[in-house]
């Protein structure tokens, strides 16, 4: 039988502040829903089915063609709810969930996500009509200098490989082994640079087939996933980097699990390269003979650098650089040896929402990237405005045209030793216009290639050796590398010397608005959701997270239908714009759209306005597939205001007029601007972390647990706190001051114990970072683990024979009351003798279970889908089942259906419901 989601535990979840009141949320006990008798479940889509072959039942989606091994992830959902995160098969086609806590009538509107775009059958219109091909933007201007261009050093290359290690949470161990590049001929210590590759298969063999084993077994070998970006680390090192590329096979193959998606593992590997190379540093006759084939790292200049789960995993890596992670969640134990200089992150994920405000970053966002197909990657961006100093700059570099593996040549067909594909999901009945191969706008691999490795070498040569002169090509100053081309590539960016802003979610307090919508990021209710139902695509600055709605993440919405309608946004507070040189706004506005203009001014305290100038804004090419909503950035000299006389200390608000006809437009942020890369230093910040911990609910008396909270580093700073309501799945948050060693957030569950059968009952949290602090492992909770057993069902028939035209029923019964709804599957299995057809049961109730056809007549055995679901409501004894019949005009000898339970569930006798059904003639 299946455990379906009715929470009668009594759960009551506390977030008590300091200085506060002690009820953020509370769930009380559950109600009776009210459900009526279960009768047969409706059939479920195609592609999916309930396997109960294993201990426990499972929900089964099944992909026609292979779903290649990548690091977004995989999600089932069911009218709109997250369902959780299945296990892959191992086949590459199939996923399965655990039903425990799923109801039989929640199996509704089935469907398979993926870094936001939709996996299964379904989720792919035709477009109206034809599409025309999209075509790319003009190239920018060359800047003034172009670090794709290779330097004067000659270069070595080797491997090495060191003892495994064991990483918390990981059964098996991890490889240590890296791929050095490096510089001959360089005096000195030389700045290192780490790459770390993302999620993808681990193993093949000679004969193409790919696996996630780990360690790989007898006939495969590991797929060299860190050989994927020989070519990014021989530029840096004839511009004098040392450089290596570690492996991280033995994570991607055991993340899965992981409820950070492997982050802190990858951190842990990360740190344990660098302490290597700081041993090496000093000690040059231990290291490995590539090592000392090269010159000494330099420790104190580092750059990470990290392509999709790598992205995310070098970013912890700088987290827990600066603020150590718990010792328990920690494979790294030593002293910090090493200084973060920046980092560069590839497609990356970001599940925790948790970006390091005080180390520089450049984010690159494929445009055509197939697997984290939403760019989640833009909140390593928008993530860091308001959180700590500002002084780091944060870069979005949007590459259009480019999809997401072939920056790794080892993810790339044709390059790659193992099996490799073009990750971006072309229909080639509906070809997409902007990425589908041989566009205008979509890249050749070599072309992405080349981009990659000229925009991670900008970045080195800003953040590392600190040209200044290179920091147009990444802060939206609107300038290329021409080494490039001819990628079309857009930056824009925040932090460095931009001072003073307009935040529609700033920290220090809420904008006004009027004239405008002020819009919410993620919210269920379109007409609060910054983006819309109509809106072909998607937008990297409205992903979602985890919660189904977030507080604290704003835009302001334009839309107008003639110019002149201007929209005011006003500060809580005046805003500081002296020595600035520029206005610099970040500004979405719909794909392919041309154009779109914009006034703007300004207005200070005293109410003296000045008109800035107007500015346009053009979108990237896009379609319904890719995620090209995304702001671009405008400058407006400053000049007019000073001449104005406009007090530029004190500025009240912001304006702007649409002067085109019509359009939309997103405003995003607006900030003072002018040139230069300051130094950065990092805060002395609150590291807050989340822990999970399993209870039993015993069998009597009421216990209260306590989320695992730990808060450590310095002084203190805010958080929001999301505690989830198990029985719904929404959450409630709240605004949460933390300092070290203290307990403000103190998440409480009360269990009432019982001795009747229920759910394991999940009482999630999680947490981000809103100003003046940083946030490691940002989920966990309190488990409830059920440890009454199951009660024992049997079925009896209440109508076993019948004649045509009755209903067979059956009573399911139990021998004592549950606390949680006890379902099963059935399906139709052949007899002896006739069978009763599809012909013989009422044609709804054929179309409701199996979404089938009475024609063309077959047995119900041989029906495709037809499956009935039995659901026995919480607190029920019993429950009854029916299978309507139909008279017909045919003379026929007596027919029999069986169906028999196809998962295995709480107990192990299979239940079977047997019927027989006479002629009426």
């Amino acid at each position: 039988m299946v455990r379906a989601r009715r929470i009668w535990v009594t759960a009551a979840v506390l977030l008590a502040v300091a200085g506060g009141s002690p009820g953020l949320a509370q769930a009380k006990q559950q109600a009776d829903r009210g459900l009526s008798t279960a009768e047969a479940g409706e059939g479920l889509p195609p592609g999916w089915h309930i396997d109960g072959a294993r201990s426990a039942p499972q929900l089964v989606w099944r992909s026609a063609s292979r779903v290649p091994m990548g690091d977004a992830r995989v999600e089932f959902r069911a009218a709109g709810r997250s369902l959780g995160v299945p296990a892959p098969g191992k086949d590459g086609h199939s996923f399965r969930l655990g039903l425990d806590g799923v109801r039989a009538d929640e199996l509704k509107r089935l469907e398979v996500w993926a870094g936001g775009r939709r996996l299964d059958a379904g989720a792919a219109t035709a477009p109206q009509g034809r599409t025309a091909a999209a075509r790319p933007p003009a190239p920018l201007p060359a800047g003034r200098v172009d670090p794709g261009k290779p330097g004067s050093y000659r270069t070595v290359t080797g491997e090495y490989t060191l003892k495994s290690v064991r990483l918390p949470g990981f059964s098996e161990p991890v490889e240590m082994k890296g791929v050095v590049v490096a510089p001959t001929g360089a005096t000195g210590r030389r700045p290192l640079a780490l790459f770390l590759h993302g999620r993808h298969y681990t193993c093949y063999t000679a004969h193409g087939e790919i696996t996630g084993d780990w360690p790989c077994k007898t006939g495969s070998k590991p797929v060299p996933s860190d050989r994927g970006y020989l070519s990014d680390q021989r530029l840096l090192a004839s511009q004098g980097y040392v450089t290596v590329s570690i492996s991280a096979n033995g994570i991607n193959a055991q993340d899965d699990a992981a409820e950070d998606g492997g982050a802190q593992a990858r951190s842990s590997l990360v740190r344990l390269h660098l302490a290597r190379w700081a041993d090496w540093a000093e000690h040059p006759g231990t290291a490995p003979a590539v090592v000392r084939s090269a010159p000494r790292a330099d420790l104190s200049r580092v750059l990470l650098v990290g392509h999709s789960r790598g992205g995310e995993g070098v970013n912890r890596a700088a987290l827990d650089s600066l603020y150590p992670p718990p010792a328990a969640q920690d494979g790294y134990h030593g002293p910090v040896r090493w200084h973060i200089s920046g980092t560069v992150l590839i497609g990356p994920t970001v599940f925790g929402q948790n970006p390091v405000a005080d180390v520089p970053s450049v984010s690159i966002l494929p445009g055509c990237d197939g697997d984290v197909s939403d760019l989640q990657g833009e909140v390593y961006v928008d993530g860091t405005r308001g959180v700590s100093l500002g002084s780091a700059l944060h870069s979005a570099v949007y590459v259009i045209g480019a999809n997401h593996n072939f920056f790794n040549t080892e993810w790339t067909p044709g390059q790659a030793q193992a099996p490799a594909e073009d990750d971006f999901w072309d229909d080639s009945d509906h070809p997409d216009p902007v990425c589908k191969k041989g566009a205008p706008t979509r890249l050749t691999a070599n072309q992405q290639h080349k981009a990659g490795s000229t925009y991670i070498a900008a970045a080195a040569r800003l953040f590392v050796a600190g040209d200044d002169r290179v920091r147009e090509l990444l802060d939206g100053s609107g300038r290329r590398a021409p080494s490039a081309d001819p990628a079309r590539v857009l930056t824009h960016a925040v932090g460095a010397n931009r001072a003073g802003r307009f935040l529609p979610d700033d920290p220090a307090g809420e904008v006004s608005v009027s004239g405008a919508r002020l819009c919410s990021a993620v919210d269920p209710d379109p007409a609060v959701a910054c983006l819309g139902r109509n809106a072909k695509g998607g937008s990297p600055h409205f992903v979602t997270w985890g919660p189904d709605k977030e507080a604290g993440r704003h835009a302001v919405a334009l839309r107008w239908t003639s110019p002149g309608s201007a929209a005011r946004i006003g500060a809580a507070r005046p805003v500081a714009l002296g020595g600035a040189e520029a206005l610099a706004l970040r500004v979405v506005v719909p794909p392919n759209t041309t154009g779109t203009q914009l006034d703007v001014a300004l207005t200070d305290t005293s109410g003296r306005t000045a008109n800035l100038g107007r500015v346009r804004v053009d979108g990237l090419p896009g379609s319904d597939r890719t995620a090209s909503y995304w702001a671009r950035e405008v400058r407006v000299p400053l000049a007019a205001a000073g001449r104005a006389g406009l007090d530029l200390r004190h500025v009240k608000s912001l304006r702007l007029t649409p002067r085109s006809r019509s359009g939309q437009a997103w405003l995003m942020d607006a900030w003072g601007w002018r040139p230069g890369t300051p130094a950065v230093r990092a805060a002395k910040l609150p590291r807050v972390d989340i822990g999970r911990t399993t209870v039993d609910e015993g069998d009597s008396g009421v216990r209260t647990y306590r989320v695992p909270v730990q808060v450590s580093g310095q002084g203190s700073g805010q958080v929001r706190v999301y505690v989830v309501d198990p029985a719904t799945g929404h959450a409630k948050n709240r605004l949460v001051t933390v300092r070290p060693g203290g307990h403000d957030i103190d998440v409480t569950v009360k269990v009432q114990g019982n001795t009747r059968y229920g759910d394991d009952v999940p009482h999630d949290i999680a947490v981000k970072a809103v100003k003046g602090a940083v946030v490691g492992s940002y989920a966990g909770g309190v488990t409830v683990r059920n440890d009454d057993p199951a009660p024992k069902i049997t079925v009896t028939p209440v109508a076993g024979r019948v004649t045509e035209g009755q209903a067979l029923k059956w009573r399911f019964s139990l021998s004592e009351a549950a606390d949680a709804d006890l379902g099963a599957a059935f399906a139709a299995v052949p007899v002896t003798g006739a069978e009763l057809s599809s012909k013989d049961v009422e044609p709804d109730w054929l179309r409701d279970t199996a979404d089938a056809s009475p024609d063309p007549e077959r047995p119900l055995s041989k029906v495709d889908g037809l499956l009935l679901w039995v659901d026995i409501p919480a607190g029920r004894l019993t429950t009854d089942v029916t299978l309507p019949t139909v008279t017909d005009r045919v003379a026929e000898p007596e027919e029999s259906v069986r169906l028999q339970q196809i998962e295995g569930g709480p107990q192990s006798d299979e239940l079977v419901m047997d019927g027989t059904v006479l002629d009426a003639s």
